[in-house]
């Protein structure tokens, strides 16, 4: 697995918009009339979801059936309920937050730790671990006590069932990836049949993986702070509620924008700026080495858990020293891994490729038997011509190569967002402060609770 040089670290919110806007070769003029007339658009005049209707997932749904209703769905993302409000009065009482595929993706790479432990150990006591070593929660997890929710249960527990007493003979390690190649088919027994994560709710995982924050917006917000906060400060979805009424009336993606921004073909604006090349708007943002990839041959869940530990929603497969791109995996390709079991139960020794292959295999048009070949682009391409292909697909990046299908660079939706907006001083401080305030507020209400 390829990743960046330690010493370097992606930029920041600031950093990244930044630099993008600071290598823009666009007129002054035609981005400050631009971004005016982005910030006199309001929300309500965006398309609203397919059918007029936002999925909601109650916050009791097992994960499984949560992962079946984004799957069913085609999303990646969807407002949770909570079970416990009967007549909320505003939209922190009627919801929780936001269920991903990040969020299951961190669920299941700690959890395969926990189960290995309850698998080989059946209970804290013939694990040598008391109550004391691991806590409440996780001594609940291997047997000690009755069903538990699954929130809370930490790598830490596994190693102090490790330390406790856990014998190497048993063969479970002290990492989630490790542990799960012990496990084989009954990993999915136990994760997802067995107390305590059988009995694991949308809710618990919300609370306890956190990967954005959910912060609402208004009807009569500006598209152009929804634009900023697609790019610039990295939320993959905003969701819209009507004023004084707590129920989302909106679900707005970076996919929904870029595909209004498609729409705009024909308006001498979007054509000027979508006939340059990515070079004359910033792009490829990061520089080669810092373009995170895995090769085909590295076990699938290290991919995802490459994706967990750098935050980004996909990679790019590839082989040999020159990097040449052979396929690539998303973040939400994991629930391939959870809802096919049957295809998968060898998955403690399946390597990227094979994953692919299989998929390939059983995936509607996958042809040549791997899953479709990724999304690509030379490094001269235009704006245009990317957001064309990004928008057929509905993928949320696309790979630049060089001539011999070495990987260069990568383009995102966040990428394409930012090149058609700029912030005014301090135009998004206000919202930013009220988000943080609302933040802080479901996070006391948590406490209270618990």
């Amino acid at each position: 697995m390829d990743r960046p040089d330690e010493n370097v670290k992606l930029p920041s919110c600031d950093a990244y918009f930044d630099t993008i806007q600071s290598k823009k070769k666009l007129p002054l003029s035609l981005q400050e009339s631009l971004t005016a007339a982005f910030a006199q658009i309001p929300v309500s005049s965006f398309p609203d979801v397919p059918n007029g209707r936002v999925i909601e997932i109650p916050g009791d749904t097992s994960v499984l059936d949560a992962v079946r209703i984004l799957s069913e769905h085609n999303i990646r993302a969807a407002p949770v309920l909570n079970p416990e409000s009967a007549v909320p009065a505003d939209w922190k009482g009627r919801y929780l937050g936001i269920i991903d595929y990040s969020a299951i993706i961190l669920w299941v790479l700690e959890n395969a730790e926990i189960a290995a432990v309850a698998l080989s150990a059946g209970s804290a006591t013939m694990a040598g671990v008391g109550i004391g070593a691991v806590g409440a929660v996780g001594a609940a997890a291997l047997g000690a006590t009755g069903p538990a929710a699954v929130a809370g249960l930490t790598a830490a527990a596994v190693g102090a069932a490790v330390a406790g007493g856990l014998t190497a003979e048993k063969g479970v390690a002290k990492d989630g990836l490790t542990a799960a190649d012990h496990l084989g088919e009954d990993f999915y027994k136990v994760l997802l049949q067995q107390e305590p994560f059988k009995s694991t709710t949308v809710q618990s995982i919300v609370e306890s993986y956190r990967w954005s924050p959910f912060v609402p917006i208004t009807l009569d917000t500006s598209m152009l702070t929804v634009l900023l906060l697609l790019s610039k400060y990295r939320l993959r979805n905003v969701p819209v509620i009507e004023p004084d009424k707590p129920i989302i009336k909106n679900f707005i993606t970076q996919t929904g924008v870029v595909k209004g921004l498609q729409q705009c073909k024909g308006r001498d604006w979007f054509d000027y700026i979508s006939a340059l090349p990515l070079s004359d708007l910033g792009l490829p943002f990061m520089s080669f080495d810092e373009v995170i990839t895995v090769n085909s041959g590295d076990l699938i869940l290290e991919a995802f858990k490459c994706m967990k530990d750098n935050k980004i929603g996909g990679v790019p497969v590839v082989e040999g020293p020159n990097r040449k791109l052979v396929g690539s995996v998303s973040i939400r390709d994991i629930r391939f891994l959870l809802l096919r079991p049957d295809l998968f139960s060898n998955f403690r020794q399946l390597t990227v490729m094979e994953f692919m292959k299989t998929l390939g295999s059983t995936l509607p048009d996958s042809g040549n038997g791997l899953v479709k070949p990724p999304l690509t682009c030379s490094p001269d391409a235009s704006l245009g011509s990317v957001i064309d292909s990004i928008a057929s697909r509905i993928t949320h990046r696309i790979y630049v190569v060089d001539s011999e299908f070495e990987v260069v660079g990568v383009v995102t939706l966040r990428d394409v967002i930012s090149c058609f907006i700029y912030e005014p001083p301090g135009y998004c401080d206000n919202y930013l402060a009220s988000a943080m305030d609302n933040l802080q507020d479901n996070d006391a209400d948590s406490v209270d609770k618990s």
